[in-house]
């Protein structure tokens, strides 16, 4: 199967050599040019490993033994050998994600992408160590830390805003261990993080650098296609439990700042999924909910500290892949709408591609006042424990459910496990905040009863390991010093 950039279609590679890269030498992301052939049917009857493996060996059809790496993956790793499940929360159904080795969502791309990347490698024959550039919201640092520590030939660096993660997240990051691990944080926010290493792929293009540069974001697209199988997977268990019949619809609200999460459901709905709508949660950096509701992106606002950090994002890269699918794959159109962005922080889409998203995606936001009253609501009501973002989701849900009255089965995704912001999950069930993010984690499993992941009450007094921070444009000086 061939990949090529989001803004260029002339020059493709196969797809073992997209996972490789990460992104395209002009900046874009790799897609395929053409989805496979997939019977989805077939694929919802195997356990989640089987789904998997049929899901990445239609989308990387490039990387071979996909069964033996999807067992490497996986096996042993996560609380439950289903990997992603799901609970019936009230109307709605909660598609647990965060039951990996670093509680988020990350965890199921993230435990397969160090697989695929050296697969790749092999396949295209690269014998330079790989360099992995991230930048990081809060859980795709870690998640990528957990899964490239100590993979022989590659090199990982993470960098995150300095102030811009929860204690827990950091100290997830900055007590990693292994040979070959950096983390750094970034005197900025997200934004720049992540716009400083995109800026360090091109400076490097071209050249012959010490590394091969590739990417764990999911500008990656062995990032992202590990992501698809859980869609189906939800899927399933609602036909298991009887919710649904086979062919009937079900709608998935998704709390997402860099826009991968959502989008790997839309993958799925191509790949033939009765996915119904897509709801697109955001909190008060609400970049994609207007846009989503206008045609219009515009990031020229202030970029908002709140109590769902892994959504403090205005640039949301993977929207690019949407763009390119809802524009009949009009490379040109793409590129020029990312020259706009770029040149001047904002863009409108024309009203033909409006059209297709609305048919697809509807949105909603969630600030830090109404995530912590549903936290508490979902709490009293109805005996369920959530994290900011999962709330924000929630909150998406019932407003969609309000706005439409649509009343097709509702997944919400879960992202991150409540211990990852135990302040503000304890304040918004009105929990006593004395003591610092570990004593309110204990404070929050006393009250609760919902065990604290033993991943993170573990990182109590653990040494730090990376405790640097450089400004923003001292990231490529940083990288090239490894």
């Amino acid at each position: 199967m061939f990949y090529h950039s989001t803004r260029n279609a002339c020059e493709a590679v196969d797809s073992a050599r997209a996972v490789l890269e990460g992104l395209a030498p002009d900046g874009g992301l790799y897609m395929p040019e053409a989805l496979p052939a997939f019977d989805w049917r077939k694929c919802l009857e195997g356990s989640s490993q089987e789904m998997a493996t049929m899901i990445l060996s239609a989308l990387l059809p490039d990387i071979p033994d996909m069964k033996a790496l999807v067992s490497k993956a996986y096996t042993g790793k996560f609380q439950t050998e289903d990997l992603t499940p799901t609970v019936k929360v009230g109307d709605f159904t909660v598609l647990e994600l965060f039951r990996g080795p670093t509680s988020a969502f990350k965890d199921v791309a993230l435990s397969m992408l160090p697989q695929l990347l050296t697969a790749a490698r092999d396949v295209c024959g690269q014998e330079r160590e790989i360099m992995i550039l991230t930048a990081t919201s809060g859980d795709t640092g870690k998640a990528a830390l957990a899964g490239f520590r100590d993979v022989p030939g590659v090199k990982i660096t993470v960098f995150y805003p300095d102030g811009g993660v929860s204690a827990v997240q950091r100290a997830q990051m900055v007590t990693q261990e292994g040979n070959n691990v950096k983390v750094c944080a970034v005197r900025g926010n997200f934004d720049d993080a992540q716009t400083g290493v995109k800026n360090i792929f091109a400076a490097c293009k071209g050249q012959t650098p010490k590394y091969s540069l590739s990417s764990a974001n999911s500008i990656n697209i062995g990032r992202l296609a590990p992501q698809v199988m859980y869609y189906f997977k939800a899927y399933r268990d609602l036909l298991d439990r009887n919710e649904i019949k086979l062919g009937d619809q079900v709608n998935y609200s998704v709390p997402t700042g860099n826009f991968g999460d959502i989008l790997a459901g839309y993958l799925a709905k191509l790949l033939g999924l009765p996915v119904g709508m897509l709801i697109c949660a955001s909190n008060a950096n609400n970049v994609l909910t207007d846009f989503i509701r206008t045609g219009t992106y515009d990031k020229r606002r202030p970029l908002l500290k709140t109590t769902s950090p892994s959504m403090d994002i205005l640039v949301s890269s993977n929207l690019e892949r949407l763009l390119y699918l809802m524009s009949g794959c009009d490379t040109e159109l793409v590129a020029g709408l990312m020259t706009d962005l770029n040149t001047n922080g904002v863009y409108t889409v024309p009203e033909n591609m409006k059209a297709a998203i609305d048919k697809e995606f509807w949105a909603g936001c969630c600030g830090d006042e109404a995530t912590a009253a549903t936290i508490g609501k979902v709490w009293r009501e109805q005996g369920y424990l959530m994290d900011t973002h999962t709330a924000a989701g929630w909150a998406a849900a019932e407003e969609y459910v309000r706005h439409t009255g649509d009343d097709r089965a509702m997944v919400v995704l879960s992202t991150a496990s409540p211990y990852k912001f135990p302040s503000a999950v304890l304040e918004a069930i009105g929990g006593d905040l004395s003591g610092d993010e570990f004593a309110q984690m204990e404070r929050l499993e006393a009250i609760t009863g919902v065990p604290t992941p033993a991943n993170l009450s573990g990182l109590r007094g653990k040494t730090e390991l990376h405790p640097g921070v450089i400004d923003k444009d001292k990231m490529l000086e940083f990288v090239l010093s490894l």
